[in-house]
């Protein structure tokens, strides 16, 4: 996805990290690089896919990033077409011709057979269990895959599937050739996709740098190279735009913001489909309890946090869609600011002179925005309600292993990550009672039903409609709570010329 804002730069992209006249570095919140083996760059969130799988790997399917005031829709990728069968269970995908892989592996339904299989166990040598692992919702539900010919793959699913196509947006394809050579750890240190960049180096810890693809399928980038640079700490990476070592950096302190806009950096925002909650253990007291949930999502000041905080980097969440999402409803937008009423409500729900509880939090990482100074403000409205929260903070990418094992770390009472609705399939990974990665526990058959019929209804709109009426039903249960929709602050060079269009899906 970063392609396409690379597609827009000008051919002169600052000589920032000493990468050439025509280079593009940029500091990522990450505290590392990610995994480099197709779908395990996610162990860093989207930050991983959109600043190296995307650039390295192609999907069958990806996001059209193209209009900045309209939600991306599904567009073609690897495949140039798909069609479903008339129950949804069965999805034929005609191939892209004339597509070959970095090192010249041709790309057919062969080598997307071969990738198929190392995310889904059907018996052979090269099946990854732990691409099986992060693959989750995009692959849990496809029951077998078939070459119908070297150009036309049939997916079988193991019921109706109504919106596979956005699910594979993040299923990346590896060249065979490169996999078969390096086997399954090998390959993460000698990458090789379809995509626009070709993997040149890494430095853990320190750097990663790609070079463009002249010979990509969809036409070479306009910058010769990519560096990216993991720097955890915001000041750092604001210091490092300022001095001209990067020329794009990932979440500027928002105390920063109006200054460097000033200076003629461009800081780019939107609206975004992306909430930033905390996940109550719903298996511990006193967060079985309904009434207390609600309560707190009355108990915090979140115009103030946007404004005091964030300066105006994210927007109040009331409820559980953001306004970026084909689902937001404004009648579900059903929490606000009221201690008295928070108050109240502890008592009715038996506590009358609160409780204490901790919170797990990640202290950087993808889509975290400035995670301890905002739950250091959500502790002090609570404190006001007679709620003590003990903030235990731990690493990004270690919360997301438990997180996706369906675990919150230390056993804490809620969980602070940042998580969104972009593929179909989160809604069901985050709240479906059988999903692994349902880390409150949360329950409700009527969800459930709710999620099995949007997947036998193809209509996007329709579907849209449904998880309308679960945003009503997670209103009323408050398994979460609720605080701010991300904007998703990005800040490049003064001298750069990409486009300050943004998706208001995009990830970048």
């Amino acid at each position: 996805m970063l392609a396409v804002v690379l597609a827009a730069c000008g051919g002169s992209a600052t000589s920032a990290g000493g990468g050439g006249d025509n280079t593009l570095v940029i500091a990522m919140t990450a505290s590392d690089i990610p995994v480099l083996d197709t779908g395990l760059a996610q162990g860093q969130g989207y930050e991983g896919l959109r600043f190296v799988a995307n650039q390295l790997f192609d999907g069958l399917t990806r996001f059209d990033l193209t209009k900045g005031d309209q939600i991306p829709k599904i567009v073609p990728d690897l495949a140039e077409s798909w069609e479903p069968n008339a129950d949804l269970t069965s999805w034929t995908f005609k191939l892209r011709p004339n597509v070959t892989f970095h090192d010249g592996t041709p790309w057919n339904a062969d080598a997307a057979i071969f990738n198929l299989e190392r995310y889904i166990d059907t018996g052979t040598d090269h099946y990854y269990p732990e691409l099986n692992a992060q693959g989750g919702l995009s692959i849990s539900g496809i029951k077998s895959f078939t070459k119908v010919d070297d150009l036309t793959l049939r997916i079988d699913t193991k019921g109706p599937w109504s919106y596979l196509p956005s699910d594979l947006a993040t299923v990346y394809y590896g060249s065979p050739t490169a996999i078969k050579a390096e086997g399954n750890q090998g390959f993460a240190e000698k990458p090789v996709g379809t995509g626009p960049f070709r993997f040149e180096s890494l430095e853990r810890g320190q750097r990663m740098v790609m070079v463009k693809n002249d010979a990509y399928w969809n036409g070479a980038p306009k910058v010769d190279k990519v560096i990216l640079r993991p720097i955890p700490d915001p000041t750092a990476r604001v210091a490092a735009l300022r001095s001209g070592e990067v020329n794009w950096i990932e979440v500027p302190p928002p105390d920063d913001v109006p200054s460097l806009s000033s200076q003629g950096f461009q800081v780019l925002t939107n609206s975004y489909n992306h909430i930033w909650p905390w996940v109550y253990n719903m298996r511990k007291a006193p967060f079985d309890n309904q009434k207390v949930r609600e309560a707190l999502n009355w108990a915090i000041n979140r115009q103030a946090l946007v404004d005091n905080i964030l300066k105006g980097t994210a927007e109040p969440a009331d409820g559980f869609v953001p306004k970026a999402d084909a689902a937001y409803r404004p009648a579900n937008d059903v929490y606000g600011y009221d201690p008295a009423k928070v108050k109240q409500m502890l008592a009715e729900a038996g506590y009358p002179n609160g409780f204490t509880m901790t919170l797990s939090y990640p202290t950087s990482g993808s889509g975290n925005m400035v995670p301890t100074p905002m739950n250091t403000a959500l502790q002090t409205d609570l404190a006001a309600v007679g709620v003590k929260v003990e903030l235990k903070p731990i690493e990004w990418a270690a919360m997301l292993n438990d997180f996706f094992a369906g675990n919150i770390p230390d056993d804490a009472d809620a969980l602070n990550i940042s998580l969104s609705y972009q593929q179909e399939g989160f809604w069901g990974t985050w709240f479906g009672t059988t999903s692994t990665s349902n880390a409150g526990k949360y329950s409700n058959p009527q969800v459930d039903a709710l999620f099995a019929k949007a997947k036998t209804v193809l209509d996007d709109k329709a579907r849209s409609d449904i998880y309308a009426q679960v945003a009503a039903i997670l209103g009323q249960d408050a398994p979460w709570l609720v605080v701010v929709d991300d904007k998703n602050p990005r800040v490049l060079a003064r001298t750069s010329r990409a486009s300050s269009s943004r998706s208001p899906g995009s990830p970048i």
